[in-house]
């Protein structure tokens, strides 16, 4: 019992962290730029999904509830846990096909983040009256309110506040990451003792202090790297260890219960997502992608699952089939969504990539100018392209969420109203331009593309190409150390085709 007891307190350190980690890379203030879209498409993720979960949950037989006088609790419970995605996991996808740095991958992070943040304080007010054994109609305006006005004033003040103390950190030059990380640990404690003070759960406060420090341009990627790694590679792998040790999943395995919950979320989360992207008028590849996206339960609903069995609103049963879920639909999502950009038109490499738009020589040495530099060598190839309107769009887009690849690649990009094709310019910087890239290193290969805004599938397309072209050390040493232009570009081409042929 005793270690038990332990990995038990080792495992919940795991999983506060791991909802600060979450935080950490939860973009609100790029997701609320863009929030006509992703704002439709959120809620319309979040009440769908519910209203489908609560009817057959409202039906189940008594022997699935804890109490059968708590049933529209159980059932609010079960509804808003189906309506939880899992962002890491849709993330992580997205970058393996290479869609995350695209118009549609920032729609769905973006809309996956409000979904997050709201999903986060339902379920947040919903455990304190869980807490409290009943949906109490006196205490639920002043736990509301308390909640609603602790993100507010973390995601205002508190994100403010958190800036200039790390902008502070990097003018005294203390050691990195370590500053970095100890005031993010410090932040998460804090936000858990407030709000479980106001009486909600201190998973919430680790959430919002994680948003608070992650959208901070004083952060490095290394920092969230470092802090991502030790996360995920320690502290959450014991959490779930412990719940394979808690659970019998043998005896409480029922097949028809399985199936409705599995049926109920993956089918309550896609028609929810492809609702939205209907009513925001989303092209037809994009509403596949953006209903595919909100499907996987994953870690979230494992987490969410769990708190509500401890506090005794689930049985083992239902969780469970809430964890056969999550893990089932997490991996589906990568076959149904390379599926669904099996739809997209196949262009020819010579239509993408034009052999006289290279610029192998960029003067800039910050990516200000370097994005000024590659829209001048646009304008230059395209006429009739505005050169203060490409540059004010590209800028805008990088300002929404980076572009870098990694590997010393990049792919700034944007989509305008007044071209009819692409516009591809392939650059190289000898020295290097810092891009805050994930792993630190600066960007000498560097790829400008401007696609028409009606065109969806096209960014889609070009930028899948560059990223798969440029996947392997040897392409990009070939393209690093290309003598010539006409070098370059036959390396450029050999390497876009190779990736078509494997793909």
């Amino acid at each position: 019992a005793i270690q038990q007891t332990m990995l038990e307190a080792v495992a919940w350190l795991g999983i506060l962290f791991f909802l600060l980690d979450t935080g950490l890379e939860t973009d609100f203030a790029t997701a609320w730029r863009q929030r006509h879209s992703a704002l439709v498409i959120s809620l319309s993720d979040i009440f769908i999904p519910m209203l489908i979960a609560f009817v057959p949950c409202m039906l189940l037989p008594a022997e699935y509830l804890v109490d059968p006088q708590q049933r529209v609790l159980f059932s609010v419970f079960v509804a808003t846990i189906m309506t939880i995605s899992a962002l890491p996991v849709t993330a992580r996808v997205l970058q393996e096909l290479d869609l995350y740095r695209t118009d549609t991958g920032l729609l769905i992070i973006c809309a996956l983040t409000i979904n997050d943040v709201a999903g986060w304080l339902i379920f947040a007010v919903l455990l304190s009256f869980a807490a409290e054994g009943t949906l109490d109609a006196t205490t639920i305006p002043v736990i509301l309110a308390a909640t609603f006005l602790f993100a507010f004033v973390s995601l205002t003040a508190g994100k403010r506040m958190t800036n200039a103390v790390l902008e502070r950190f990097r003018k005294w030059e203390l050691p990195e990451p370590g500053s970095s990380l100890t005031f993010l640990c410090l932040l998460g404690l804090l936000g858990g003792i407030i709000t479980t003070w106001i009486g909600i759960h201190a998973l919430f406060g680790f959430f919002i202090a994680g948003i608070m420090v992650g959208e901070s341009r004083a952060l490095t990627e290394n920092t969230r790297h470092v802090m991502h790694q030790m996360v995920r590679a320690v502290l959450v792998p014991l959490f779930f260890a412990t719940i394979g040790l808690k659970v019998d999943f043998v005896s409480n395995f029922n097949l028809l219960l399985v199936l409705l919950l599995l049926v109920v979320g993956i089918g309550g989360r896609f028609l929810g997502a492809w609702i939205g992207a209907v009513w925001t008028r989303q092209p037809n590849v994009n509403r596949q992608l953006i209903g595919a996206a909100h499907t996987p339960g994953g870690e979230m609903q494992i987490v969410i699952g769990m708190l509500a069995m401890e506090y005794g609103v689930i049985t083992e049963a239902v969780y469970v089939a809430i964890i056969f879920g999550a893990v089932t639909s997490s991996i589906a999502l990568g076959p149904w969504m390379r599926r669904a950009l099996q739809r997209l038109r196949v262009r020819s490499v010579r239509e993408c990539f034009p052999a006289d738009a290279l610029h192998l020589d960029l003067r800039a040495r910050d990516r200000a100018g370097a994005l000024r530099e590659l829209c001048e060598v646009a304008a230059l190839h395209t006429p009739g392209l505005d050169l203060a309107a490409a540059h004010a769009a590209v800028a805008a887009r990088e300002e929404a969420m980076g572009t870098s690849l990694g590997h010393g690649v990049a792919v700034p990009h944007a989509r305008m109203d007044e071209l009819k094709s692409a516009v591809v310019v392939s650059a190289r910087s000898k020295e290097g331009i810092d891009w805050n890239a994930p792993d630190g290193q600066p960007a000498k290969l560097l790829f400008l593309v401007l696609t028409p805004t009606h065109d969806a599938e096209m960014q889609i397309h070009i930028l899948a190409k560059v990223a798969a072209a440029l996947r392997t050390e040897e392409q990009r040493k070939a393209l690093f150390e290309a003598p010539t232009p006409e070098v370059f570009y036959r390396a450029l081409c050999h390497g876009l085709e190779d990736a078509a042929k494997k793909t």
